[in-house]
């Protein structure tokens, strides 16, 4: 019976009805939970909204150039993601919004570096600041860890903070300062407003952060991470999945230079180092990082000093960096403590071929969150 051929019509039509009813009925339920989710997460999105739409988190100041708002709570954005950050009444980064006394109920130490330190991209929690303060509270001799690092900073930025943290009757009994190795590129090129020197405020321009109203409004982020916070998410750990697979970011740091030129023997970035030049970078930053070792000397503030790789230079093999060496030296006679965190990092490297992938954020230079809890476990050997 099947064989006649009006029935084989008759019965090719009729699949051809509930197939395309079968797609258009799948189609319609994945529209339908699509839009579901996007409504759920625009409304998350929006409840979940901090004080960053009425105040900016980062802003400038006149005597260290750039800081964080005091008392903010609310959310950053890096990378493409949004996270969570508050601010204590210092506005330095931490746990919660909280009042911190000018005099320490305990032995205080103050943490101070760029983003790194800062910990951007990630919660305080999981940045090694954030570690470390939570460890440093559950010893029965308590630390207080403050965490004063913003992105950016550097040298004239270390000594003018310090300064004015000191000037203001902060209290504190150690200073741990973790040097970036772009603080080089940043004292030849930026943060001459603040400077005291005639030669190096010379060059001061209304672009830099001392030059700038404090009161600026909010800087506008990107619709997608504003107002699809999970959406996000899942596009950006599918776009770093598919980076991670192909390799792209892991051989771009192969050759990329930017900002850590001046420890790669035999390249040419004079450009990069204008107007000062990479030995007038380098002099820039011994002058004001002796500033801040006598400042400190007169108040008996021991200094340590940490240096760390970027993920540039583990894969460039800069293993004998300028870095370390130029700070070591430094640090003869001025220092508590000099801590090199570069063999243990290579040593990771060594150990695991995936360790861009875990160390660090992939697509960018800092730390992620493995990265951190590893700055942490080493840290702790020597400040816990």
């Amino acid at each position: 019976m099947t064989d006649n051929p009006a029935t084989r019509s008759i019965l090719s039509r009729l699949f051809a009805y509930f197939t395309l009813k079968r797609v258009i009925v799948n189609t319609s339920l994945v529209v339908y939970c699509l839009a579901l989710f996007l409504a759920f997460d625009f409304a998350y999105s929006t409840l979940t909204r901090g004080e960053e739409k009425q105040r900016p988190l980062r802003i400038a100041n006149k005597i260290y150039d750039h800081g964080f708002a005091a008392d903010f709570d609310g959310y950053d954005v890096w990378g493409g993601l949004r996270s969570r950050l508050t601010t204590n009444s210092l506005g330095f980064k931490d746990a919660s919004v909280r009042n911190v006394p000018l005099k320490p109920g305990s032995h205080r130490i103050l943490l101070i570096g760029d983003s790194f330190t800062e910990g951007i991209g990630m919660s305080f929690e999981d940045s090694f600041a954030g570690r470390l303060y939570r460890a440093g509270q559950e010893r029965s001799e308590k630390i207080e860890f403050l965490d004063a690092g913003v992105a950016s900073y550097s040298p004239s930025i270390y000594y003018r903070k310090i300064k004015y943290l000191l000037d203001s009757g902060l209290q504190f009994d150690e200073v741990v300062l973790f040097s970036d190795t772009s603080d080089v590129t940043d004292e030849a090129t930026m943060y001459f407003c603040i400077d005291d020197d005639p030669k190096y405020r010379a060059h001061c321009n209304a672009a830099e952060g001392a030059a700038q109203p404090e009161a600026a409004p909010p800087k506008k982020v990107d619709f997608l991470v504003d107002h699809f916070v999970v959406t996000n998410r899942v596009h950006l750990y599918i776009k770093r999945s598919v980076q991670s697979w192909l390799g792209n970011r892991r051989r771009l740091i192969n050759t990329d230079h930017a900002r850590i030129g001046w420890v790669i023997p035999g390249l040419d970035v004079a450009n990069d180092y204008k107007p000062l030049g990479i030995e007038g970078g380098i002099a820039r930053s011994l002058q004001n990082m002796r500033a801040l070792a006598d400042l400190l000397k007169t108040k008996n503030i021991p200094l340590t000093i940490v240096v760390y790789p970027w993920a540039q230079q583990i894969a460039q093999g800069d293993r004998d960096s300028k870095q370390v060496s130029l700070w070591r030296e430094f640090c003869q006679g001025r220092c508590k403590a000099f801590i090199d965190l570069y063999p243990v990092f290579f040593a990771a490297a060594d150990a695991d071929r995936d360790w861009y992938e875990r160390l660090y954020i992939l697509g960018d230079d800092h730390f992620s969150a493995e990265g951190n809890r590893f700055m942490f476990q080493e840290l702790a050997k020597h400040l816990l």
